[in-house]
């Protein structure tokens, strides 16, 4: 007699929720956080020199580009997926090459969060916006706070505009880029957050540049 069985098509349901870091991703976020304060040092020019300036802004800047990747993370996570952080080769040299001072044009993209699981694109697409999404906040937060403290308007502002990038440049749908993702999950979700973060790349450059 053959054996019976019945299969069912679709999302294979999550088993595990929590929200957990690999010895070998936290190794993977240090180097890609040192390679992202060696571009934070490299703007000194926009800042005179200030020392503690300074420090404030790289301290941002690293924080910013580990909250967009940790956002990725913990949405991946909290769906049951894999997710971890990973260098990239193509990356580390790219932002490795953006250390250096006389360069206009910076790249801040060392690793990313590699997913694994069987989602569907309604949970890539959320797990996408995640990252953008937490650098409009972030971007708001710090352009609103560069007016309440004048002595530091230029930090929060470039802050600001390091954020708002961050958020613009991913949500470019092509490729691998979340914006990409986004926009093939929900289109007027993926058209807001690219105008929002469009308007507050804008904004933040015309009190730096």
């Amino acid at each position: 007699k053959p054996y019976e069985y019945t299969v069912s098509y679709g999302v294979l349901k999550p088993r595990w929720k929590r929200i957990r870091f690999s010895e070998k991703e936290i190794k993977h976020l240090a180097v890609a956080a040192l390679l992202v304060i060696g571009v934070g040092f490299s703007l000194a020019q926009y800042i005179s020199g200030d020392p503690y300036s300074l420090a404030l802004l790289t301290l941002a800047f690293t924080m910013s580009f580990l909250l967009h990747e940790i956002a990725h993370k913990i949405a991946a996570q909290k769906k049951g997926f894999w997710a971890e952080f990973r260098l990239t080769l193509t990356g580390a040299i790219l932002t490795l090459i953006s250390m250096l001072p006389f360069l206009p044009f910076k790249i801040i993209s060392p690793g990313a969060v590699m997913v694994a699981g069987f989602a569907d694109i309604k949970s890539v697409g959320k797990i996408s916006l995640a990252g953008p999404t937490t650098n409009i906040i972030l971007s708001t937060a710090f352009l609103a706070t560069a007016f309440f403290v004048p002595q530091y308007f230029i930090i929060f502002m470039l802050c600001a505009f390091f954020n708002a990038w961050i958020a613009l440049f991913n949500l470019i749908p092509f490729g691998m880029l979340d914006g990409f993702k986004v926009f093939l999950w929900n289109k007027m979700l993926w058209a807001l957050a690219f105008v929002v973060s469009l308007i507050l790349t804008i904004a933040s450059s015309w009190f730096i540049f």
